[in-house]
């Protein structure tokens, strides 16, 4: 944010306009701040307790607090209280008001990038980075006069708090989000997705064959008169990875050209596999497996029931469940949006251990509603349409949230650049 400045503008230092309080005033039960009470992102700051303090340094309303521990991260907070007790390494500046308007500084100081950098490259120590004090009132400031900062202050007042506003709006969007996918498969699987589709083309009912055609399973929900209820066992075949070798991580295993999909890349995959970190060689391959594409992957430890399909074959360890399904009853993609939505459910049967997993039992045992084959392609359809919607807003969610970022710095840029405000030739100037 340093510039050239405008008439009347001066540069100064900020020991020549702030006083440095160095008193250890406090006493009595008021509010305590540490550096780890500081909400970095948005300047602020929220008190754990209010112990009895004795000997502590004092700052009072509208001090600035910056932090002299790890300064680039930018702990730099405006005192809001009548009194507040500190931690010692915070550099607690004091407005001069004969010269500088309240959150002038603050403004200037909290979010200037140049400023930080400068903090950085004065500090000593490598675990716990510090800035000496007089570093800090060395700074040079870019001083509006005295009217002039009024001004911008009120300006950026009411800016920044718009912004506020739109970053408050705009974080409601990725949970607004996660509930229309689960709203969109929660219709898929009682059939009300495709209700209008059914009475428009009828089907044939689902067709599977002996018990497993219609069975009368207590708790179910209700579904179309043309699905069935199917164990997941049923579907097609289903077995867990394969992983024998012990040590797991033996360097020979690894490096070829065989991918190995682990639960990480099946949390991460947003259901389905295209890309992987590891592969296997050709002993890696000898003692697991070369799963096809089009397999249903379910994570049982680590990541409790994340799920994707591969796009291209691939081995996987003991730690997932692959599902291999007959395409003549049920489509692996339907399969893998049904397992999202019971996810959490799933979920519930896992011990409450340090390693929490659920065994390939659970899963087998494990009801789901197959509408025929034909339908099952129509919900595929509309799931992957909607949910392509909910990726481009979330994707300009992402373009929004940066501009705002980007936004802010633009704002206080011009606000001491003396562009913000109108410049009025009559104020006093700041020298």
């Amino acid at each position: 944010m340093e510039n050239k400045l405008k008439q009347g503008w001066v540069n100064k230092r900020i020991e020549e306009i702030c006083r440095i309080i160095k008193d250890k005033g406090a006493s009595g039960e008021v509010p305590y701040l540490e550096i780890g009470n500081i909400d970095i992102s948005k300047k602020t700051y929220i008190f754990t307790n209010k112990p009895s303090v004795k000997g502590c340094k004092c700052a009072k309303k509208n001090d600035i607090l910056i932090s002299r521990v790890r300064p680039t991260r930018g702990a730099i907070v405006i005192v809001n209280e009548d009194e507040l007790a500190v931690s010692s390494a915070f550099t607690i500046l004091r407005n001069n008001r004969n010269s500088l308007t309240d959150k002038y500084l603050w403004f200037y100081l909290a979010w200037n990038h140049n400023f930080l950098n400068y903090l950085g490259d004065n500090c000593t120590g490598t675990m716990y980075p510090t800035v000496g004090e007089k570093t800090i009132i060395n700074y040079l400031i870019p001083l509006a006069p005295l009217n002039g900062q009024k001004r911008i202050v009120n300006k950026l007042d009411m800016l920044l708090a718009k912004l506020k506003e739109c970053r408050i709006r705009l974080e409601k969007i990725p949970l607004s989000i996660k509930r229309f996918r689960q709203s969109v498969l929660a219709a898929t699987y009682s059939g009300r997705l495709t209700a209008e589709w059914r009475t428009n083309k009828p089907s044939t009912p689902t067709v599977l064959g002996g018990k497993q055609n219609a069975v009368p399973v207590k708790d179910l929900i209700d579904i179309p008169n043309t699905w069935r209820w199917i164990k997941l066992s049923n579907v097609g075949e289903m077995s867990r990875g394969k992983s024998r070798h012990r040590p797991r991580n033996a360097s020979f295993l690894f490096g070829g050209p065989y991918p190995f999909i682990q639960t990480g890349d099946i949390a991460q995959s947003g259901g389905r596999i295209l890309k992987h970190k590891q592969t296997y060689s050709e002993d890696g391959l000898a003692q697991s497996r070369l799963w096809p594409a089009q397999t249903v992957c379910i994570t049982i430890a680590a990541n409790i029931a994340e799920s994707a399909v591969l796009t291209y074959p691939a081995c996987f360890p003991d730690s997932v469940v692959g599902i291999i399904t007959d395409r003549s009853k049920c489509l692996p993609e339907y399969l893998e949006y049904f397992i999202r939505i019971t996810k959490s459910d799933l979920a519930t049967f896992a011990p409450a251990t340090a390693q929490k997993n659920i065994n390939i039992k659970i899963l087998s045992d494990v009801y789901v509603p197959l509408p025929p084959v034909e339908e099952q392609k129509e919900i595929i359809n509309r799931v992957q349409c909607m949910f392509k919607i909910a990726d481009r807003i979330l994707t300009r969610y992402a373009k929004a949230k940066s501009h705002i970022g980007n936004l802010s710095q633009s704002i206080l840029a011009k606000a001491f650049r003396g562009e913000l405000v109108e410049q009025d030739p009559n104020d006093e100037p700041a020298n």
